[in-house]
């Protein structure tokens, strides 16, 4: 790709970070149409004009084994990276998220004497507040500037001298409702006047074989007691419909599957049992009662244990400050437990109130609409001050 100006290159590892990278792409292309952009991503960011040197989206991994497991290809892609970015010379490189990758490619940009004056921004920080804290130098030295989505992360970079914007987050004008609840349920052949609990299992291939199956389990559990309950499956769009459905052994579970809709399908829940990450702050904008649940290996367990410093691991919680809505996590992560939770939680209509209440504090945290928006004029200025 030729030299240009106005050429940024653009890096995102997983779904979400490909679903916020494609908004930030597509509102700096509404405030200047002359940008160009390659990188790499998913398919969101290719339909929204960046040319994609591979989807890392395919590569969707966590935990210390699994990264292993996948080393050569995540080097391999590393180099090609940096060869394009050599070749391309870009006004600016988009860091998204993914910071085991976008850190280490930051630091090789800018000890190389003919990319260090490129602009690094970084979007959507890593979680240097809850574990591996040091990699906050890292980033006073390497990235010219940090775009945050929470108001703390902001308090915590200028804390060490970091230039950190809060921009407020995207999904504030990603989930739109477009189907109301009982028309929705009405095309799923369900009933509004039954309890409607969602699986959202996570969006990783390794996370959803781990944690459907205990999804499974508590409604094998459930619809004992509570027999008029149905239940919805909502699947994020790289995970195969067929290892959903291969995954429901029981064929008396009658569960619908939804993709699409995803957040028609969310907002139809009176509650939800939801994988750790974004989806638990998608659960909370829509303001329903949850349980947070993860389970990985037991060596990334036993690191996590050593390296995270935060009581809490559920988003909606760590922007709360404390605990609004049960985590199961690991050992806890158990259908008869998670069972047990939801029982108590849906059977007490106090206690319902009491979380949606905090959930629609959470909301407010979040800050106004227009993050992405917001997130692109401050890219733009910093390309304006470019030296």
């Amino acid at each position: 790709m030729e030299n240009s100006p106005k050429h940024i290159i653009i890096i995102a590892g997983e779904t979400s970070g490909d679903m916020h990278g494609a908004h930030l792409v597509k509102e700096l292309k509404t405030l200047n149409p002359t940008l160009t952009f390659s990188g790499l991503g998913g398919p969101n960011m290719q339909q929204n004009g960046v040319t994609l040197y591979e989807d890392l989206t395919k590569l969707a991994v966590v935990g210390f084994l699994e990264i292993l497991k996948h080393y050569g290809q995540f080097k391999k892609i590393f180099r090609n990276i940096l060869f394009q970015i050599k070749k391309s010379k870009p006004s600016a490189i988009i860091l998204v998220d993914y910071p085991g990758f976008n850190l280490r490619l930051a630091k090789k940009i800018k000890k190389n004497k003919t990319l260090k004056d490129i602009k690094i921004i970084y979007y959507i920080s890593p979680q240097v507040w809850a574990w591996k804290k040091k990699r906050v130098f890292d980033i006073k030295k390497y990235v010219d500037k940090m775009l945050v989505l929470f108001p703390f992360e902001k308090d915590f970079y200028t804390k060490y001298g970091v230039d950190a914007t809060y921009v407020g987050h995207p999904l504030l004008d990603t989930i739109q409702i477009n189907t109301p609840k009982s028309k929705f349920l009405e095309h799923q052949n369900l009933f509004d006047y039954r309890i409607t609990l969602g699986l959202l299992p996570g969006s990783r291939q390794k996370e959803v074989e781990k944690l459907l199956p205990i999804m499974l389990g508590v409604i094998d559990i459930l619809r004992k007691d509570f027999p008029m309950m149905q239940f919805l499956i909502i699947k994020a769009p790289n995970i195969e419909q067929q290892f959903i459905e291969r995954s429901i052994t029981n064929p008396s579970l009658f569960i619908r599957i939804v993709e699409q809709e995803g957040y028609d399908a969310l907002n139809a829940c009176d509650l939800c049992i939801v994988a750790s990450g974004t989806a638990t702050l998608e659960t909370a904008i829509l303001q329903k009662p949850m349980i947070i649940i993860y389970k990985t290996s037991l060596i990334t367990w036993m690191l996590a244990k050593i390296f995270v410093k935060i009581p809490n691991i559920g988003l909606a919680n760590i922007i709360a400050g404390k605990q609004i809505v049960p985590e199961c996590i690991q050992f806890q992560a158990k259908a008869p437990n998670v069972a047990e939770k939801l029982k108590s939680m849906f059977t007490n209509e106090i206690k319902l109130a009491e979380i949606k209440q905090e959930l629609r504090k959470v909301k407010k945290i979040l800050g106004e609409s227009g993050a992405s928006k917001r997130a692109a004029e401050k890219i733009l200025e910093v390309l304006e001050n470019k030296n």
